[in-house]
C-alpha cells in the first residue's frame, strides 16, 4: 500500500509547533499525538479519561488535561492550559468522539443521543470556539476534526452517528473559506471503521460482515498531512487499498429559466 505517512517537508512545517490533541488517550488521537511529537512538535493530549491522558503525555513528553469536550467551559479551560504550560496553541486536532448506540424510532434512547451529538458535533463547535482566540493570538494556525466516511453517505444502521458526522462534514465545508482571512485552516479526516477501541463493541460483527479494517495510523498521518498543508475546507477520505485524498463534492444544481410551456401556462 502506498506510504502515508507526512514527507520530511510537511514534517519539518511541524516542528516546534503546539498541538492540541482531543481524544488523545486511544485510538486515532494517541497515535496522532505520537506522530506530532515524533515531528517535534510540543502536544497537549486532552481526554475524558485523564489518567490515560497522562500517559500518552509522558511518552510524548508533553501535557495532559482531563476535557470532557461536551462542555464549552471545558474546552475553554484545555486551551487556556496549552496556552499556559504550552506557550499558545498553532495545531488543534478536534478528534474526541463517541458511537451513538440509538435509533430513531422505538429504540431512541434521549440520554445516548445527546451523548453522541455532545460529544460527535458538540466536541467540533465548542472545540473550534475555544481555540480560534488563542489561533488568531499565534496569527493562524489550523484545525482538523475527525469526521468520518459516515459523513460522506447514508448509513441506515447507524442513522444518529451519520447525521452528526454530516454535520461536522458541512461546518467543515463551511469554516473553511469563512476563517481563511484569519489565516486559519479548517479541514477534516473521514475515515472508514479503523481499528480502535471506538469500534470494539461491533468488530466482531463487521469481521463477519467482510469488512477490513483500516490501520488507524493512516488517519493520524493524514490528519499531520492537513496541518502541514495549504489547503482548507477539504474533506479527506481514508478508506481500504486508497491512498488518503480530497472528497470531491459534486455541485448543487444551478437556477435555469422554467421551459416555455412551464411560463406560457402561469
Amino acid at each position: 500500500m502506498t506510504d502515508t505517512s507526512p514527507t520530511t517537508a510537511e514534517r519539518e512545517a511541524l516542528r516546534d509547533k503546539v498541538a492540541l490533541v482531543t481524544g488523545g488517550a486511544s485510538g486515532i488521537g494517541r497515535l496522532a499525538a505520537l506522530s506530532l511529537a515524533d515531528a517535534g512538535a510540543e502536544v497537549v493530549v486532552a481526554d475524558i479519561d485523564e489518567a490515560g491522558a497522562r500517559e500518552v503525555a509522558a511518552q510524548v513528553g508533553g501535557h495532559a488535561v482531563a476535557l470532557d469536550v461536551s462542555d464549552l467551559d471545558a474546552n475553554h479551560a484545555a486551551v487556556a492550559y496549552a496556552q499556559e504550560h504550552a506557550g499558545g496553541l498553532d495545531l488543534v486536532l478536534l478528534n474526541a468522539g463517541v458511537t451513538s448506540d440509538t435509533i430513531v424510532g422505538d429504540q431512541f434512547d434521549l440520554a445516548r443521543y445527546r451523548r453522541a451529538m455532545g460529544a460527535n458535533l458538540g466536541g467540533v463547535v465548542f472545540g473550534t470556539q475555544a481555540a480560534l482566540p488563542a489561533l488568531k493570538a499565534r496569527g493562524g494556525g489550523s484545525i482538523v476534526v475527525t469526521a468520518s466516511l459516515a459523513g460522506l453517505t447514508a448509513v441506515p444502521a447507524d442513522p444518529i452517528y451519520a447525521a452528526n458526522k454530516h454535520a461536522v462534514v458541512g461546518l467543515t465545508r463551511s469554516l473553511g473559506p469563512l476563517l481563511a482571512g484569519d489565516g486559519i485552516r479548517f479541514n477534516a479526516v473521514c475515515p472508514t471503521f479503523a481499528e480502535t477501541p471506538l469500534i470494539a463493541h461491533v468488530r466482531d460483527g463487521l469481521r463477519a460482515a467482510g469488512f477490513e479494517l483500516l490501520d488507524p495510523q493512516i488517519v493520524a498521518d493524514t490528519a499531520l498531512r492537513l496541518f502541514a498543508g495549504e489547503m482548507t475546507g477539504e474533506c479527506w477520505f481514508c478508506q481500504i487499498g486508497r491512498s488518503p485524498a480530497p472528497f470531491q463534492f459534486r455541485n448543487l444544481p444551478g437556477p435555469r429559466p422554467a421551459p416555455d410551456e412551464e411560463r406560457q401556462a402561469r
